[in-house]
């Protein structure tokens, strides 16, 4: 099996870390100066491993050996979420260059090779997995021609601010590759809670997302009595506490909802709000879960608007599918892991989206987790102890190896 160097891993991990590092972790949007310098780096490295890099046209960097035979597709996401960590999407990236180097040092794996890929905005900052989504021939060019960020830059002002307009989208060819393996920091407690090393994921969540719109009248604080106020606010809020004690009542051992962002318009003190907006999101791998979601939360909506005295409305913003992975990886991942942390592995479902469920569309995917130390994720804390970090990748590419021997 190859062997991997997990010291030079982790010091990959914190030297891409500094592009952009804040506290101890990381601020990197998509495409901003440090994202762009990260991915030189990235491609520079890989070319230090022997394989041929491109930064295409949407940011993804991918490392092509042209050696191998059969190759596997191992990566994850290089940008972060807003002061975010140091591991969430990096890990599998460099995951990815070191399995690359291992496999290019160990002549008992002639023929077989790794591509390491880091994706483009999986974290949302332009749109829905840009990247990935582009790889599979899923992103049309008016979908980028509208997209911005939340700032307002649009999504091709970016492109060319970054270098990358102009160049063609690297597209996926089926038959260059074997599959796709993703690794990631869990991003909850479960592995840490339990004692685990290793997650061998099943299936990646579906996440459907909602804007609730209530539309009351705004008029002065002081001088508006309480019985002829239409306080969008209040609806809202009234709304929300609806919607958290139904949800509670149909939801099944894993799904998880949240109303994660709310607005009021004007948001000043001595004023009855308004307008308020609030996004209702819900994650579960059952289709059929979600949809039962979906219904009840048109159903308060529904309520809500004829009770009154505020208008309420809702409008779809998104939906993901949930994605099973391949089963016969997932195997290979478990009997790797048990080879080097006996007892110490379990099954379970990622409750958040990835790069993965967008390649299993297209080709075999499958996806490992290691614990994240008090579940932290999303926050500049986040962190992973550095012998888990080692333990992971040696356990990605002893799996990585039996996947491409079966062919």
């Amino acid at each position: 099996m190859p062997r991997t160097d997990g010291g030079r891993v982790v010091a990959d991990l914190r030297r891409l870390a500094e592009f952009g590092r804040y506290k101890t972790g990381v601020h990197r949007p998509t495409y901003s100066a440090d994202d762009v310098a990260s991915r030189q780096w990235l491609a520079d490295k890989f070319s230090e491993a022997g394989l041929d890099p491109v930064i295409d046209g949407i940011g993804n960097v991918i490392g092509h050996d042209p050696r191998a035979s059969r190759r596997l597709l191992v990566g994850s996401h290089s940008e972060t979420q807003p002061h975010g960590g140091w591991l969430d999407g990096a890990l599998g990236v460099v995951y990815g260059l070191e399995l690359a180097r291992a496999f290019a040092a160990d002549p008992a794996l002639a023929g077989l090779g790794i591509e390491p890929v880091a994706w483009a905005d999986e974290e949302g900052h332009y749109g829905n997995m840009l990247g990935s989504r582009s790889f599979i021939d899923t992103l049309a060019d008016s979908e980028i021609d509208a997209a911005t960020s939340r700032d307002g830059k649009t999504l091709r002002t970016a492109l060319t601010e970054a270098g990358y307009a102009g160049r063609p989208r690297e597209l996926l060819d089926p038959a260059r590759y074997v599959g796709y393996l993703e690794a990631h920091i869990e991003q909850g407690n479960t592995l840490e809670a339990t004692g685990r090393k290793i997650g061998i994921v099943e299936a990646i969540i579906g996440n459907w997302n909602y804007w609730v719109t209530v539309t009351g009248e705004q008029n002065h604080a002081g001088t508006t009595e309480m019985h002829r106020r239409r306080d969008a606010g209040a609806a809202m809020v009234r709304l929300a506490t609806r919607i958290d004690d139904c949800f509670a009542e149909i939801a099944a051992p894993r799904t998880v909802w949240t109303i994660g962002r709310m607005l009021l318009d004007p948001n000043a003190p001595s004023i009855v709000p308004g307008r308020a907006e609030m996004q209702v999101q819900f994650r579960d791998t059952d289709t059929g879960i979600l949809a039962l979601f979906e219904a009840r939360l048109n159903e308060l909506v529904a309520e809500a608007n004829a009770r009154g005295p505020c208008r309420v409305a809702i409008e779809p913003i998104s939906k993901s599918t949930p994605a099973a992975m391949d089963a016969g990886f997932q195997s290979a991942i478990e009997v790797a892991a048990e080879s080097h942390a006996a007892g110490l592995h379990l099954r379970m479902p990622s409750g958040a989206g990835h790069d993965a469920q967008i390649l299993s569309r297209r080709m075999r995917s499958a996806m490992m987790f290691i614990p994240s130390i008090n579940g932290v994720s999303h926050h500049w804390s986040e962190d992973t102890s550095d012998e888990d970090i080692a333990l992971g990748a040696q356990i990605l590419a002893d799996a990585a190896a039996a996947i491409l021997r079966a062919g």
